[in-house]
């Protein structure tokens, strides 16, 4: 069983809520082609966690058998398990911000200048598997199966989920113990006085032990220090990535090429320039936001494939459909030939155009031959009539409707 495949429409259910009221009040919190890319980068995030997964059961697995004792899943040692797996996050998002490698695993959720639902699932392809790897073991140690650790790890995860909003405001009483959408307002600031702050996800009493509080005052300015500027969601995963590897190149000394990974945040091996003396962050008032020209018509078009992504991901997701392994991997295949299309499309490149036809034919293809060969539905029935009737008509759009000479650029708030 996959959790996620519960979790997800109680999540699409709460964003589509939000950009209905969000649409109606005119409050101008969603930006079409950001939260594309947030919901494309999701999708990617949860064809990754079936890789997760596996890594999961089968490691934890083997490190059960080592714990003194097995905890029985009751209400309170469930309970026990979200505070225990609720402190353990604190200083593993503590560190996220604080080490090189583990900044670039995290760097992802915070790359968005906005703030808004679709931001909670702009997820890391890595940090999970950071997490498992580095920190949850310790819970299985403890006498927690690794399904009961997998699967509280989603509930908290959906804890966090409504925290990502500007709709509500401050709580009152409440955010004395908990973590509100004020308090996770400023973790995703990147003003001065908010960089590094904030870290708790589901209790706040973790920030206020340890140091890193800090209230909601001034407007929050959102994003990260260097900026992406990039729709696409590979890029806007592998960015520090890159950087860190560049810094590894250009290091002259071996020494730095190797504990550069490791070093906190802003450190440059000796040769390059330093970050010393650098002002760190910046206000709503002095940030420019990206955006860019994208194909004339194409947002109808990708609010469409939103809606069938998002279905043919859950199949995908879905552990109960009898697709194997090999199966699974074709469709994330495609799935992430479509977010990579996605992002070329919102900066009308030209390459987008040919590679969203090529992925339209991959998916449908890969959909009508999998339903086939695992008896799921016989590739003469209707659901073959259906996926290539939606293909067809997704072709002649593009055919007809979008010209590679005709774009358009979308208003920023």
């Amino acid at each position: 069983m996959n959790v996620y495949t519960f979790i997800a429409p109680i999540v699409m259910v709460l964003l589509i809520a939000e950009i209905i009221y969000s649409v109606k009040t005119k409050n101008g919190l969603y930006n079409f082609q950001d939260t594309v890319t947030n919901l494309a980068t999701g999708i990617g995030n949860q064809c990754v966690n079936l890789a997760v997964a596996f890594f999961v059961y089968k490691w934890y697995g083997w490190l059960y058998q080592f714990a003194p004792w097995q905890i029985l899943a009751t209400w309170y040692s469930l309970l026990i398990l979200l505070l225990l797996q609720d402190f353990i996050f604190y200083w593993f998002h503590r560190l996220g911000h604080t080490i090189n490698v583990f900044w670039a695993a995290h760097m992802p959720h915070h790359s968005s200048e906005e703030l808004n639902l679709s931001v909670g699932i702009r997820a890391s392809f890595t940090q999970r598997l950071f997490q498992f790897l580095f920190f949850d073991w310790v819970l299985v140690l403890l006498g927690y199966s690794p399904e009961m650790v997998y699967a509280v790890a989603a509930v908290h995860l959906l804890l966090a989920y409504w925290h990502h909003t500007q709709i509500i405001k401050k709580l009152g009483w409440f955010e004395k113990y908990f973590v509100t959408p004020s308090h996770h307002r400023v973790h995703h600031g990147v003003n001065p006085q908010y960089l590094d702050k904030n870290y708790s996800e589901f209790l706040i009493i973790w920030d206020k032990m340890f140091g890193t509080f800090e209230p909601e005052e001034e407007e929050v300015c959102y994003g990260v220090t260097h900026p992406p500027r990039s729709w696409d969601p590979i890029f806007v995963n592998f960015q520090y990535w890159k950087q860190l590897w560049d810094d590894a190149v250009a290091a002259p000394y071996w020494w730095d090429k190797i504990r550069l990974w490791f070093m906190p945040l802003g450190w440059r091996p000796r040769g390059l320039e330093s970050n010393k003396g650098k002002r760190l962050g910046y206000t709503r008032k002095e940030q420019i936001k990206y955006q860019s020209k994208q194909y004339k018509n194409i947002s109808p078009y990708i609010i469409l494939q939103i809606a069938l992504g998002m279905a043919y991901m859950m199949i995908t997701i879905n552990m109960s459909l009898p697709i194997s392994a090999v199966d699974r991997i074709v469709m994330s295949s495609g799935l992430f030939m479509m977010i990579i299309a996605w992002g070329g499309l919102l900066q009308a490149k030209k390459w987008a155009l040919s590679l969203e036809i090529l992925r339209l034919l991959f998916m449908a293809a890969a959909l009508v031959i999998i339903f086939n060969n695992t008896g799921i539905a016989p590739w003469t029935g209707w659901t073959t009539i259906l996926t290539a009737l939606l293909a067809g008509i997704s072709i002649i759009y593009l055919s007809f409707y979008i010209k590679k000479d005709q774009l358009e650029e979308l208003k920023v708030a």
